[in-house]
Protein backbone atom coordinates (compact mmCIF):
# COMPACT_ATOMS: atom_id res chain seq x y z
CA UNK A 1 0.00 0.00 0.00
CA UNK A 2 0.70 3.46 -0.50
CA UNK A 3 2.70 5.07 2.63
CA UNK A 4 0.18 6.70 4.32
CA UNK A 5 1.69 9.25 5.59
CA UNK A 6 4.03 10.12 2.99
CA UNK A 7 4.18 14.02 1.27
CA UNK A 8 2.01 12.88 -1.42
CA UNK A 9 -0.52 10.89 0.58
CA UNK A 10 -0.81 13.85 3.12
CA UNK A 11 -0.77 16.44 0.11
CA UNK A 12 -3.73 14.78 -1.46
CA UNK A 13 -5.80 14.14 1.63
CA UNK A 14 -5.60 18.11 2.40
CA UNK A 15 -6.48 19.17 -1.38
CA UNK A 16 -10.47 20.49 -1.59
CA UNK A 17 -12.71 18.76 -3.53
CA UNK A 18 -11.85 21.39 -6.21
CA UNK A 19 -8.35 20.28 -7.13
CA UNK A 20 -7.68 18.53 -10.44
CA UNK A 21 -5.20 16.34 -9.09
CA UNK A 22 -5.21 12.24 -8.69
CA UNK A 23 -2.58 10.40 -7.57
CA UNK A 24 -1.19 6.87 -9.71
CA UNK A 25 0.10 4.28 -7.24
CA UNK A 26 1.40 1.57 -9.74
CA UNK A 27 2.60 -1.07 -7.55
CA UNK A 28 1.48 -0.27 -3.95
CA UNK A 29 4.60 -1.83 -1.42
CA UNK A 30 7.11 -1.94 -3.76
CA UNK A 31 8.19 1.34 -4.24
CA UNK A 32 12.16 0.18 -3.53
CA UNK A 33 11.98 -2.08 -6.65
CA UNK A 34 9.74 -0.29 -9.00
CA UNK A 35 12.67 0.66 -11.01
CA UNK A 36 13.60 -3.18 -12.12
CA UNK A 37 9.40 -3.67 -11.96
CA UNK A 38 9.45 -1.29 -14.89
CA UNK A 39 12.19 -3.91 -16.57
CA UNK A 40 9.33 -6.39 -18.11
CA UNK A 41 7.20 -3.79 -18.78
CA UNK A 42 9.85 -1.84 -20.71
CA UNK A 43 10.26 -4.88 -22.96
CA UNK A 44 6.17 -5.66 -23.28
CA UNK A 45 5.77 -2.08 -24.45
CA UNK A 46 9.03 -2.71 -26.66
CA UNK A 47 7.42 -5.63 -28.43
CA UNK A 48 3.84 -4.23 -28.57
CA UNK A 49 4.48 -0.97 -29.96
CA UNK A 50 7.61 -2.42 -32.47
CA UNK A 51 5.50 -5.99 -33.06
CA UNK A 52 2.45 -3.77 -34.27
CA UNK A 53 4.49 -1.11 -36.15
CA UNK A 54 6.02 -3.68 -38.00
CA UNK A 55 2.81 -5.28 -39.34
CA UNK A 56 1.25 -1.90 -40.23
CA UNK A 57 4.16 -0.98 -42.10
CA UNK A 58 4.50 -4.46 -43.81
CA UNK A 59 0.86 -4.27 -44.70
CA UNK A 60 1.47 -0.45 -45.98
CA UNK A 61 4.39 -1.11 -48.40
CA UNK A 62 3.52 -4.59 -49.48
CA UNK A 63 0.68 -4.17 -52.36
CA UNK A 64 -0.27 -8.24 -52.23
CA UNK A 65 -1.20 -7.86 -49.03
CA UNK A 66 -4.12 -5.19 -49.57
CA UNK A 67 -6.64 -7.78 -49.12
CA UNK A 68 -9.93 -8.21 -46.96
CA UNK A 69 -7.94 -10.28 -44.36
CA UNK A 70 -5.08 -8.15 -44.11
CA UNK A 71 -6.79 -5.00 -43.86
CA UNK A 72 -8.28 -6.08 -40.54
CA UNK A 73 -5.15 -7.12 -39.01
CA UNK A 74 -4.21 -3.62 -39.97
CA UNK A 75 -6.80 -2.49 -37.88
CA UNK A 76 -5.88 -4.72 -35.02
CA UNK A 77 -2.69 -3.89 -34.92
CA UNK A 78 -3.60 -0.06 -34.90
CA UNK A 79 -6.09 -0.64 -32.11
CA UNK A 80 -3.43 -2.81 -30.33
CA UNK A 81 -0.73 0.35 -30.83
CA UNK A 82 -3.25 2.85 -29.51
CA UNK A 83 -3.92 0.59 -26.27
CA UNK A 84 -0.22 0.27 -25.36
CA UNK A 85 0.76 4.30 -26.28
CA UNK A 86 -2.40 4.87 -24.36
CA UNK A 87 -0.57 3.97 -20.61
CA UNK A 88 2.98 4.56 -21.46
CA UNK A 89 3.14 8.04 -20.20
CA UNK A 90 2.17 7.58 -16.75
CA UNK A 91 3.23 3.81 -16.33
CA UNK A 92 6.80 5.28 -17.36
CA UNK A 93 6.57 8.48 -15.20
CA UNK A 94 5.60 6.28 -12.37
CA UNK A 95 8.40 3.82 -12.69
CA UNK A 96 11.20 5.72 -13.46
CA UNK A 97 10.54 9.41 -12.84
CA UNK A 98 8.41 8.86 -9.66
CA UNK A 99 5.75 10.84 -10.98
CA UNK A 100 2.47 10.45 -8.91
CA UNK A 101 0.41 12.61 -9.85
CA UNK A 102 -2.21 13.32 -12.65
CA UNK A 103 -4.47 16.32 -13.80
CA UNK A 104 -7.70 15.22 -13.95
CA UNK A 105 -8.14 16.40 -17.56
CA UNK A 106 -5.29 14.40 -18.23
CA UNK A 107 -6.56 11.37 -16.51
CA UNK A 108 -9.92 12.29 -18.59
CA UNK A 109 -8.15 11.86 -21.51
CA UNK A 110 -6.05 8.65 -20.99
CA UNK A 111 -9.10 6.91 -19.43
CA UNK A 112 -10.82 7.99 -23.03
CA UNK A 113 -8.22 6.38 -24.67
CA UNK A 114 -7.60 3.43 -22.86
CA UNK A 115 -11.20 2.28 -23.28
CA UNK A 116 -12.10 3.48 -26.12
CA UNK A 117 -9.11 1.26 -27.74
CA UNK A 118 -10.45 -1.69 -25.69
CA UNK A 119 -14.13 -0.68 -27.61
CA UNK A 120 -12.22 -0.49 -30.80
CA UNK A 121 -10.25 -3.97 -30.59
CA UNK A 122 -13.51 -5.85 -29.38
CA UNK A 123 -15.32 -4.14 -32.15
CA UNK A 124 -12.15 -5.40 -34.81
CA UNK A 125 -12.27 -9.13 -33.25
CA UNK A 126 -15.77 -9.32 -33.88
CA UNK A 127 -15.67 -8.33 -37.72
CA UNK A 128 -12.76 -10.75 -37.97
CA UNK A 129 -15.01 -13.35 -36.51
CA UNK A 130 -17.42 -12.73 -38.89
CA UNK A 131 -14.97 -12.76 -41.93
CA UNK A 132 -13.76 -16.62 -40.72
CA UNK A 133 -17.80 -17.40 -40.51
CA UNK A 134 -17.82 -16.38 -44.09
CA UNK A 135 -14.56 -17.98 -45.33
CA UNK A 136 -15.24 -21.43 -43.44
CA UNK A 137 -19.46 -22.02 -43.68
CA UNK A 138 -19.79 -19.77 -47.01
CA UNK A 139 -16.47 -19.69 -49.39
CA UNK A 140 -18.13 -19.76 -52.24
CA UNK A 141 -19.82 -16.12 -51.23
CA UNK A 142 -16.62 -15.12 -49.15
CA UNK A 143 -14.82 -12.78 -52.83
CA UNK A 144 -18.32 -11.52 -52.98
CA UNK A 145 -19.34 -10.38 -49.76
CA UNK A 146 -15.77 -9.29 -48.13
CA UNK A 147 -14.49 -6.46 -50.05
CA UNK A 148 -11.87 -4.25 -48.88
CA UNK A 149 -13.82 -1.46 -49.48
CA UNK A 150 -17.02 -2.94 -47.45
CA UNK A 151 -14.38 -4.23 -44.71
CA UNK A 152 -12.91 -0.71 -44.42
CA UNK A 153 -16.48 0.61 -43.85
CA UNK A 154 -17.56 -1.66 -41.73
CA UNK A 155 -14.79 -1.17 -40.07
CA UNK A 156 -14.56 2.71 -39.53
CA UNK A 157 -18.34 2.31 -38.77
CA UNK A 158 -17.86 -0.26 -35.97
CA UNK A 159 -14.95 1.04 -34.79
CA UNK A 160 -16.50 4.10 -34.29
CA UNK A 161 -19.42 3.43 -31.76
CA UNK A 162 -17.33 2.85 -28.80
CA UNK A 163 -15.93 5.90 -28.63
CA UNK A 164 -18.79 7.56 -29.30
CA UNK A 165 -20.48 6.10 -26.52
CA UNK A 166 -17.98 7.13 -24.34
CA UNK A 167 -17.96 10.59 -24.44
CA UNK A 168 -21.18 11.61 -22.33
CA UNK A 169 -19.41 8.72 -19.65
CA UNK A 170 -15.70 10.64 -20.02
CA UNK A 171 -17.80 14.43 -19.57
CA UNK A 172 -19.88 13.44 -16.76
CA UNK A 173 -16.84 12.87 -14.16
CA UNK A 174 -15.94 16.44 -14.59
CA UNK A 175 -18.91 17.62 -13.04
CA UNK A 176 -18.41 15.10 -10.07
CA UNK A 177 -17.58 16.24 -6.22
CA UNK A 178 -14.58 14.30 -5.05
CA UNK A 179 -13.50 13.81 -1.40
CA UNK A 180 -11.02 12.99 0.68
CA UNK A 181 -7.55 11.03 -0.75
CA UNK A 182 -7.98 10.48 -4.61
CA UNK A 183 -5.88 7.56 -4.78
CA UNK A 184 -6.18 5.45 -8.08
CA UNK A 185 -4.50 1.62 -7.85
CA UNK A 186 -3.35 1.59 -11.22
CA UNK A 187 -0.35 3.16 -12.95
CA UNK A 188 -2.97 4.83 -15.20
CA UNK A 189 -6.74 6.27 -14.99
CA UNK A 190 -9.86 3.33 -15.44
CA UNK A 191 -12.99 4.94 -15.43
CA UNK A 192 -14.58 1.90 -13.14
CA UNK A 193 -11.44 2.96 -10.16
CA UNK A 194 -12.69 6.78 -10.42
CA UNK A 195 -16.01 6.69 -10.78
CA UNK A 196 -15.53 5.10 -6.62
CA UNK A 197 -13.64 8.29 -5.80
CA UNK A 198 -16.85 10.46 -6.47
CA UNK A 199 -18.45 11.37 -3.35
CA UNK A 200 -22.13 11.37 -4.73
CA UNK A 201 -25.17 9.51 -6.23
CA UNK A 202 -23.42 8.23 -9.46
CA UNK A 203 -26.08 5.59 -9.96
CA UNK A 204 -26.54 7.13 -13.70
CA UNK A 205 -22.86 6.96 -14.62
CA UNK A 206 -22.52 3.12 -13.60
CA UNK A 207 -25.65 2.29 -15.07
CA UNK A 208 -24.75 4.05 -18.23
CA UNK A 209 -21.48 2.39 -18.40
CA UNK A 210 -22.64 -0.94 -17.36
CA UNK A 211 -25.22 -0.36 -20.48
CA UNK A 212 -22.45 0.62 -22.47
CA UNK A 213 -20.13 -2.10 -22.07
CA UNK A 214 -23.19 -4.79 -22.36
CA UNK A 215 -24.37 -3.56 -25.89
CA UNK A 216 -20.68 -3.26 -27.15
CA UNK A 217 -17.85 -5.94 -25.76
CA UNK A 218 -20.34 -8.26 -23.78
CA UNK A 219 -22.24 -8.27 -27.09
CA UNK A 220 -19.57 -8.59 -28.80
CA UNK A 221 -18.29 -11.62 -27.03
CA UNK A 222 -21.83 -13.37 -27.76
CA UNK A 223 -21.64 -12.89 -31.27
CA UNK A 224 -18.28 -14.41 -31.19
CA UNK A 225 -19.08 -17.16 -29.91
CA UNK A 226 -21.97 -17.74 -32.00
CA UNK A 227 -19.99 -17.20 -35.17
CA UNK A 228 -17.30 -19.76 -33.24
CA UNK A 229 -20.24 -22.85 -32.74
CA UNK A 230 -21.69 -22.02 -36.27
CA UNK A 231 -17.91 -22.40 -37.60
CA UNK A 232 -17.27 -25.64 -35.54
CA UNK A 233 -20.68 -27.37 -36.39
CA UNK A 234 -19.71 -26.66 -40.24
CA UNK A 235 -16.34 -27.88 -39.82
CA UNK A 236 -17.41 -31.25 -37.89
CA UNK A 237 -19.25 -32.12 -41.01
CA UNK A 238 -16.29 -32.34 -43.38
CA UNK A 239 -15.38 -34.92 -44.79
CA UNK A 240 -11.86 -35.94 -43.86
CA UNK A 241 -9.69 -35.41 -40.66
CA UNK A 242 -7.53 -33.06 -42.76
CA UNK A 243 -9.74 -31.40 -44.17
CA UNK A 244 -11.09 -29.98 -40.54
CA UNK A 245 -7.58 -29.42 -39.41
CA UNK A 246 -7.35 -26.98 -42.57
CA UNK A 247 -10.08 -25.28 -41.89
CA UNK A 248 -9.86 -24.89 -38.05
CA UNK A 249 -5.90 -23.99 -38.15
CA UNK A 250 -7.50 -20.75 -40.39
CA UNK A 251 -9.23 -19.70 -37.46
CA UNK A 252 -6.33 -20.33 -34.55
CA UNK A 253 -4.82 -16.64 -34.84
CA UNK A 254 -8.02 -15.33 -34.30
CA UNK A 255 -9.19 -17.61 -31.23
CA UNK A 256 -6.49 -16.93 -29.85
CA UNK A 257 -6.40 -13.05 -29.80
CA UNK A 258 -10.02 -13.50 -28.75
CA UNK A 259 -8.88 -15.41 -25.47
CA UNK A 260 -6.01 -13.51 -24.78
CA UNK A 261 -8.37 -10.34 -24.98
CA UNK A 262 -11.69 -11.02 -23.89
CA UNK A 263 -10.58 -13.64 -20.59
CA UNK A 264 -8.94 -10.99 -18.38
CA UNK A 265 -11.43 -8.26 -19.88
CA UNK A 266 -14.20 -10.41 -18.48
CA UNK A 267 -12.15 -11.24 -15.16
CA UNK A 268 -11.54 -7.30 -14.48
CA UNK A 269 -14.97 -6.12 -15.11
CA UNK A 270 -15.98 -8.77 -12.52
CA UNK A 271 -13.33 -8.20 -10.02
CA UNK A 272 -14.24 -4.39 -10.20
CA UNK A 273 -18.07 -4.57 -9.75
CA UNK A 274 -18.46 -7.67 -7.24
CA UNK A 275 -14.82 -8.05 -5.54
CA UNK A 276 -14.99 -5.12 -3.23
CA UNK A 277 -13.18 -7.54 -0.83
CA UNK A 278 -10.26 -9.20 -3.11
CA UNK A 279 -7.10 -8.55 -2.63
CA UNK A 280 -5.34 -5.36 -4.41
CA UNK A 281 -3.20 -7.73 -5.78
CA UNK A 282 -5.47 -9.35 -8.08
CA UNK A 283 -6.85 -6.00 -8.86
CA UNK A 284 -3.76 -5.23 -10.31
CA UNK A 285 -2.72 -8.44 -12.17
CA UNK A 286 -6.17 -8.38 -14.17
CA UNK A 287 -5.78 -5.08 -14.99
CA UNK A 288 -2.12 -4.80 -16.37
CA UNK A 289 -2.97 -8.55 -17.62
CA UNK A 290 -5.79 -7.02 -19.37
CA UNK A 291 -3.61 -3.67 -21.18
CA UNK A 292 -0.53 -5.32 -21.49
CA UNK A 293 -0.21 -8.83 -22.83
CA UNK A 294 -2.78 -8.33 -26.16
CA UNK A 295 -1.20 -5.82 -28.02
CA UNK A 296 2.59 -7.94 -27.12
CA UNK A 297 0.79 -11.18 -27.83
CA UNK A 298 -0.99 -10.54 -30.84
CA UNK A 299 1.82 -9.54 -33.25
CA UNK A 300 3.61 -12.65 -32.36
CA UNK A 301 1.02 -14.53 -33.04
CA UNK A 302 -0.12 -13.44 -36.35
CA UNK A 303 3.66 -13.17 -37.34
CA UNK A 304 3.86 -16.82 -36.77
CA UNK A 305 0.81 -18.13 -38.06
CA UNK A 306 0.13 -15.81 -41.22
CA UNK A 307 2.24 -16.95 -43.90
CA UNK A 308 2.98 -14.03 -45.84
CA UNK A 309 4.30 -12.46 -42.77
CA UNK A 310 6.51 -15.31 -42.06
CA UNK A 311 7.69 -15.29 -45.56
CA UNK A 312 8.69 -11.56 -45.50
CA UNK A 313 10.17 -11.96 -41.68
CA UNK A 314 12.57 -14.72 -42.93
CA UNK A 315 13.07 -12.26 -46.15
CA UNK A 316 14.38 -9.91 -43.99
CA UNK A 317 16.26 -12.09 -41.70
CA UNK A 318 17.66 -13.60 -44.64
CA UNK A 319 18.48 -10.30 -46.71
CA UNK A 320 20.68 -9.23 -43.05
CA UNK A 321 22.71 -12.24 -43.42
CA UNK A 322 23.54 -11.49 -47.17
CA UNK A 323 24.57 -8.18 -46.08
CA UNK A 324 26.58 -9.29 -42.93
CA UNK A 325 28.58 -11.36 -45.45
CA UNK A 326 29.28 -8.80 -47.96
CA UNK A 327 30.65 -6.79 -45.17
CA UNK A 328 33.36 -9.66 -43.89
Amino acid sequence: MIALFSPQFMLLSNITQFSPMFYLTGFPGLDTIEHWIFIPFFLMYLVAISGNCFILIVIKTNPRLHRPMYYLLSFLAFTDLGLSVSTLPTTMGIFWFKSHGIYFVACQIQMFCIHSFSFMESSVLLIMSFDRFLAICHPLRYSVIITSQRVIRAGLAVIFRGPVALVPLVLLLKTFPYCGPRVLSHSFCLHQEVIHLACTDTTFNNLYGLAVVVFTMMLDLVLIALSYGVILHTVARLASQEEQLRAFQTCTSHLCAVLIFFVPMVGLSLVHRFGKHVPLAVHLLMANVYLFVPPMLNPIIYSIKTKEIRHIISKLLGLKKVSTKSWS
